[in-house]
């Protein structure tokens, strides 16, 4: 049988759902409101930056960034991303969650704002300044990922703690929504404002010296939110697992919770002894760290990895399923501030119409259905739709099949949303112990966003007709859109599998999921211990 746990844990996974609870997802989901508006606010200024910066004079169409540069702008901040998540998840675990908290939002902020700055007026130092701060913005997102889903994890019940760390990513598909919605608003004002003709009609004077400022403001206002909840964030208290099971500070714990719970809690000293005193608090680099949890990393990091390739994939056929419904028309036939509109407004009806609904629907089946199941669905249904999106694939190149091809690739991202995409998030959160749960989930999202790097950018190359006449400027011949996809499929396929080493964690309580209660019970009563609480498949 499991050991006792200390009654300020036991408080808070038998809490019902309290003012606090919506607090914390709202404290911690405006962190990754923000993470999202930053990372996909650059893909709605590239176009503009092309124009901007690299215009060719006599040239039938607008300048666009090389695709050197382009990679650069596109993918820096996806780096420092993952280096975010390696180094703050560390430090999360050694310094406390809330120490590190305040640190990666200001980062956020401060990077946020220099992003829009420019050291010079030329194409290179623009770029040069772009991605140096885009690179530490993505380092203090990187952060927010571990710590966020830690502390929504040890604040929550285990009730419904599925539902709410859901909730905290689910707000990034809000943060993608408010950064079509602010770029369709402001480019609208500048369109009125700053007329222009299309780029066809005079090509200089389409685009207007005054969309040099629409961009930077895009990128500039997504320190605002993160601004405005560094207060907050400062305020909360250090979480009562961190507290009691990591800093061995008992007293304090239950200080901290009997507040947030509005409730007399007792300290139990002599219990936080108890755990000191124990031999088994290995490291992760430890033979008993592999023994215990050893295949669960590597079932929270290889379909996390799996994921992020298919998910960020989709940039690939953006641009085709754009043109071909007559969302963005050819460049040359608008200015460059009409542009920027049609952009942001195709994006916001992709996020309206398949990212958010995807993410909340999560959030309402997770605590039912558990996370195994919603994995292993999405995994399943995002595999049948890219195989039927890419053996017909000529059938769909068609003009008049484009609409089937729209749903198809909408249906696919849905259940990434339905599915791993919010899964890999959650589990990681929850099955490893409090002193490594934090550099457990950094290490989890790190393999995500290598996976996401291959996935942006690997594809971009590996998607390219395997003509080089056919293929775009600057590109080598690839393996072609349809092969392309029947990978992508087979990658799918590989997560569906790599979900059995993920344990279900629905309805248990971090302790019993990590084995953490059973470092506290008496020696005679460890050896009796049930393995089966580790269980990789859940039988029902």
């Amino acid at each position: 049988m499991a050991g006792e746990q200390l009654q300020v844990l036991n408080a808070l996974d038998l809490a019902k759902t309290q003012w606090y609870h919506f607090t914390a997802i709202i404290i911690a989901g405006m962190g990754f409101f923000t993470d999202a508006y930053d990372l996909f606010c650059i893909s709605l200024v590239t176009k503009l930056l092309g124009r901007i910066y690299y215009h060719v004079d006599g040239a039938k169409k607008p300048g666009t960034l090389p695709p050197n540069v382009s990679a650069a702008v596109n993918g820096v901040a996806l780096c420092g991303t993952l280096a975010g998540q390696l180094f703050f998840g560390w430090l999360g675990d050694k310094l406390g969650r809330k120490k590190v908290y305040g640190l990666t939002l200001m980062l956020m902020v401060i990077c946020s704002i220099a992003s829009g700055l420019s050291f010079g007026s030329n194409p290179r130092s623009v770029m040069a300044t772009l991605c140096f701060f885009r690179f530490w913005l993505g380092f203090g997102i990187g952060g927010d990922y571990p710590l966020s889903a830690t502390i929504m994890s040890e604040y929550a019940n285990k009730k419904t703690r599925g539902a709410f760390i859901a909730a905290v990513f689910a707000m990034q598909g809000f943060g993608i929504l408010a950064g079509g919605i602010f770029a369709i608003i402001l480019s609208s004002a500048f369109k009125t404002v700053f007329e222009a003709p299309p780029y066809e009609v005079d090509a200089l004077r389409s685009t207007v010296p005054q969309a040099d400022y629409l961009w930077r403001i895009i990128v500039m206002v997504g320190a605002l939110p993160a601004a405005l909840t560094y207060y907050w964030r400062m305020k909360m208290p250090e979480t009562a697992r961190y507290t009691a099971l990591v800093a061995k500070n008992a007293k304090q714990a239950a200080s901290d919770m009997s507040k947030v719970l509005q409730m007399d809690i007792e300290a139990e000293p002599q219990k936080i002894e108890q755990i000191e005193k124990e031999k088994s608090a290995f490291g992760l680099f430890t033979k008993e760290f592999a023994k215990r949890h050893g295949l669960h990393l590597l079932g929270t990091t290889s379909t996390w990895f799996l994921l992020d390739i298919a998910f960020y994939s989709q940039n690939l056929f953006q641009k085709d399923i754009f043109s071909a419904i007559g969302w963005i028309p050819p460049a040359q036939t608008m200015n460059a501030i009409e542009e920027v509109f049609r952009i942001a407004r195709a994006q916001t009806l992709i996020a309206l119409c398949s990212t958010v609904p995807g993410y909340w629907f999560t959030v309402a089946f997770i605590d039912k259905m558990g996370r195994f199941a919603i994995q292993l669905m999405g995994f399943f249904f995002m595999t049948v739709f890219m195989f039927a999106l890419a053996i017909p694939y000529d059938h769909w190149s068609h003009p008049d099949n484009r609409i089937g091809f729209v749903i198809m690739y909408s249906l696919t991202f849905f259940f990434a949303n339905f599915g791993p995409n919010a899964t890999t998030f959650v589990v990681p959160a929850e099955i490893f112990p409090a002193r490594l749960r934090s550099t457990c989930h950094g290490i989890s999202a790190a393999s995500g966003k290598l996976g996401a790097i291959i996935g942006a950018f690997g594809f971009l190359y590996l998607a390219q007709n395997k003509d080089k006449s056919k293929a775009d400027a600057g590109y080598p011949a690839g393996i072609g859109m349809k092969n392309s996809l029947i990978v992508l499929g087979v990658i799918n396929a590989l997560g569906f599998f790599f979900t059995f080493l993920v344990p279900e964690s629905k309805g248990k309580s971090l302790e019993e999921m990590s084995g953490e209660n059973e470092d506290i019970e008496p020696q005679g009563e460890a050896e009796l211990s049930s393995s089966t609480d580790h269980r990789t498949v859940p039988l029902a």
